[in-house]
């Protein structure tokens, strides 16, 4: 199936200059998921989502996931309009996105959640997409970079945050802190973590994130 079959238009109206855009997103419908990583990045037979998850006003320049994008307070419009849209040169990310300028978006994204003081969860999310948008373009150095940045800002929020209105629970983020030490060879770390998920009795213990924090526990140890 061609790309231009499995993308498809949506209309949004910038909430921070309130200008209409259209920006291209997946018709998941369509795709089929080939496998994921044990950090949970998916791949699939056609083109990924991930690469269309950031909407970027071409005419101011916000940017943010679509889950977040209308949800700016006035006081941070204002944020956006000084800080971001006087210094910046219209472009347009709208039609079909190459790796790079996927990769362009979510930097963006990254640098307005910082102005705008998202919360640690948050950030570290966008930089673990990103992450995943380097392991797909086979850029390593690039990876862990932003795999380090990622484990700083999770260890963050589960130290710190509630995970409440995120799309996160306590267990699944120690399983991901665990991963990511494991990737970035930091090994009795990553140990320390996944063994939190596997010895954990929370109620509604999530049975497939012990199991896969089971076998990582495993892959560490035969290595």
């Amino acid at each position: 199936m061609a790309v231009l079959d499995i993308l498809y238009d949506k209309k949004v109206k910038c909430p921070v200059c309130e200008k209409d855009f259209t920006t291209k997103k997946v018709r998941l419908s369509k795709l089929r998921l080939v496998k994921q990583d044990a950090d949970f990045m998916p791949y699939y037979d056609e083109e990924n989502p991930i690469k269309y998850s950031i909407f970027v006003c071409p005419h101011c320049g916000y940017s943010a996931t679509e889950d977040k994008y209308d949800s700016i307070a006035k006081r941070n419009k204002d944020v956006v309009l000084n800080e971001i849209s006087l210094k910046w040169n219209k472009r347009d990310y709208g039609d079909k996105r190459t790796i790079e300028e996927s990769i362009e978006s979510y930097k963006l994204a990254i640098y307005i959640g910082q102005l705008l003081e998202y919360i640690n969860i948050e950030l570290g999310q966008l930089t673990l997409n990103l992450a995943w948008l380097y392991r797909l373009k086979g850029d390593e150095e690039q990876e862990m970079r932003f795999l380090r940045l990622t484990r700083k800002f999770f260890e963050e929020g589960y130290y710190k945050e509630s995970l409440s209105g995120t799309n996160m629970d306590e267990m699944k983020l120690a399983y991901l802190i665990g991963e990511i030490h494991r990737r970035l060879g930091e090994k009795d770390k990553a140990l320390k973590w996944l063994n939190s998920v596997i010895s954990s009795h929370s109620l509604g213990s999530n049975l497939n994130i012990k199991n896969m924090a089971v076998e990582q526990w495993r892959l560490i140890k035969e290595e």
